[in-house]
């Protein structure tokens, strides 16, 4: 696609990148799958079978923190996948319905995804970090057959009522009833013949972080295939020639989409690594395995950057495309990596009710801003909505929405078994508050319920955030607006200093003036308190809305 490319005029006025506008055919797309969309297709073969007919081809390489590792392959991945397909049918689970995994990053996780959709099952993640009240919830919702996990994480399981049978992966039988998977599949047949669904037919079953309420499932079609293609070549610009490795943890959307199925739908091999996260462990692996092609978060990637320009060093130049997603990208990581990684980090953004549909993306020719997250992916239009459901015109922000008709790519239809008010009036409302470019590219203001307001300005805190943590002492910071008499709200930043700095008035005061010369005058922190840590999901996404609880709370008079 040519950065000039002709391209119909949207209705906002800007140009409009979607469906033929970018070389997109659906036709076309659906054509590189094995099966049809229509007439029946299996995931497990779409993304194993297909690539195992020459006996060496890598499908996983996998290290441990206790030093273990290997690699294994998709013919090796054919077998298990059938043993364990076979498990399954023997313990009655029938095509639709759903077996839940709750295991860490290694070759056990990816037989029980792609076993559980060769017996044209559902497969639902489930966080190692989560407790027992975020396991039932998400149990209930699903009604899993099935719950395969390893002993460190069988306990979680012994207090939920009505808790499915239990799989034991990595070993023995932990408790009286449950099945050793090892043996299970030892005793099994290496033959399963496939089961073929229809593209509108589920083959995951995730769960919304729950930050506003219960988390809601998130139904996954097998449509949702051509999405995540899409996403790997055009976005990720994933070649064969590359060591592909995306940290993220596929108890999550974005590991499960872009981890397990986007790199093994292309045949190419994904990279687990079954530990923590340290900035150690990072660069040797990148160093190790060759990884030409990273996927992560800006949490991690602060975390790089905090090491500094030394740890970096033996890894420079190596990697050729670095993606992003999970909150926005500062601009500082991007001068950061291309200063001292010699890589190009391209911002990403997507929902696990979507994936990811907004994308600067590695494999197409089009304008990269700073502090942008792009524009719509290939198979998508995107627009930005008032309260009222009318699209706004550039440099006015809104909630940005994903236009139903004309998005063919899109796969949500809403949550699981209750009513999805962010779809309306032909739109899908992400709820996040953007501008839009007059090129369309889209900038993140801020979640609706993040945008302070002070004495009549609107502030987003990302841009407060990104100007803090271009300075030295800082390594993260996160942004709320505090309630405040006089102005409505006033801007309040909580910082993570490097460990080089220590909290002083003085230092704040250097933040403050640093931060009212970076970006405005209007939207320094007027209070910043030093912290160790910034409250995040366990995917790492920042949680304001925790700060904000805590800054009402101490507010109240001791008597309320």
């Amino acid at each position: 696609m040519s950065e000039k490319a002709q391209r119909p005029e949207a209705s906002s006025g800007v140009p409009d990148y979607h469906t033929e506008a970018a070389g997109f055919r659906l036709e076309a797309l659906a054509a590189t799958l094995q099966g049809s969309l229509e007439t029946g297709l299996n995931a497990c073969v779409e993304c194993c079978d297909r690539h195992a007919d020459d006996p060496e081809r890598v499908a996983l390489v996998w290290e441990s923190q206790d030093g273990r590792g290997g690699t294994l392959t998709f013919a090796e991945l054919k077998d298990r996948t059938a043993r364990f397909a076979n498990f399954l049918h023997d313990q009655g689970v029938q095509p639709g319905e759903v077996v839940a995994g709750m295991l860490p990053r290694t070759p056990d996780l990816l037989v029980t995804i792609l076993g559980t959709w060769r017996a044209g099952a559902v497969y639902q993640p489930l966080f190692t970090a989560f407790g027992p009240k975020a396991i039932e919830h998400r149990l209930g919702t699903s009604k899993a057959r099935l719950v395969v996990t390893d002993a460190a994480n069988r306990g979680k399981l012994d207090d939920i009522p009505g808790a499915p049978p239990v799989a034991i992966a990595g070993g023995p039988a932990a408790g009286p009833g449950d099945f050793d998977l090892s043996a299970e599949l030892a005793r099994r047949s290496p033959e399963f013949t496939p089961v073929l669904r229809r593209g509108d037919d589920l083959f995951m079953m995730l769960s919304t972080s729950g930050t506003t309420g219960l988390p809601k499932g998130v139904p996954v079609p097998l449509k949702a295939l051509l999405s995540f293609r899409v996403y790997m070549t055009d976005a990720v610009d994933l070649r064969p020639a590359d060591r592909f490795w995306n940290i993220a943890d596929p108890g999550w959307a974005y590991g499960l989409y872009y981890a397990v199925t986007g790199p093994l739908m292309l045949g190419h091999a994904t990279t687990f690594y079954d530990g923590p996260f340290t900035v150690e462990s990072t660069y040797r692996l990148i160093e190790k395995l060759g990884i030409t092609n990273l996927a992560g978060s800006p949490t991690a990637f602060r975390l790089l950057i905090s090491a500094g320009p030394a740890a970096a060093r033996p890894v420079k130049s190596r990697l050729r495309a670095v993606s992003s997603a999970g909150e926005p990208l500062n601009p500082e990581v991007i001068r950061w990596f291309a200063a001292h990684l010699d890589a190009p980090i391209n911002d990403h953004y997507g929902q696990t009710e979507l994936g990811m549909v907004v994308c600067n993306h590695h494999a197409l020719a089009h304008p990269v801003h700073a502090g942008s997250a792009g524009l719509a992916m290939p198979g998508f239009r995107v627009a930005v909505l008032d309260e009222r459901n009318q699209e706004l015109p550039p440099h006015q922000p809104g909630v940005l929405a994903v236009d139903i008709a004309r998005s063919p790519l899109l796969w949500f239809s809403g949550y699981w078994q209750q009513p999805t008010p962010a779809i309306e009036g032909g739109y899908y409302r992400t709820g996040d508050v953007v501008e839009l470019g007059d090129d369309g590219a889209i900038t993140f203001v801020g979640r609706g319920d993040d945008i302070i307001t002070s004495s009549g300005y609107r502030i987003g805190p990302f841009d407060v955030e990104s100007a803090l943590i271009e300075h030295a002492a800082v390594v993260e910071a996160a942004v709320i607006g505090k309630p405040d008499a006089e102005r409505t709200e006033i801007v309040k930043a909580f910082v993570v200093l490097a460990a080089t700095h220590a909290p002083s008035e003085e230092l704040a005061e250097e933040l403050r003036q640093y931060v009212k010369r970076r970006l405005s005058a209007h939207a320094y922190p007027r209070e910043i308190a030093f912290v160790p840590a910034l409250p995040k999901t366990p995917s790492g996404k920042l949680q304001r809305f925790m700060l904000r609880n805590q800054e009402v709370a101490a507010a109240r008079p001791a008597s309320a």
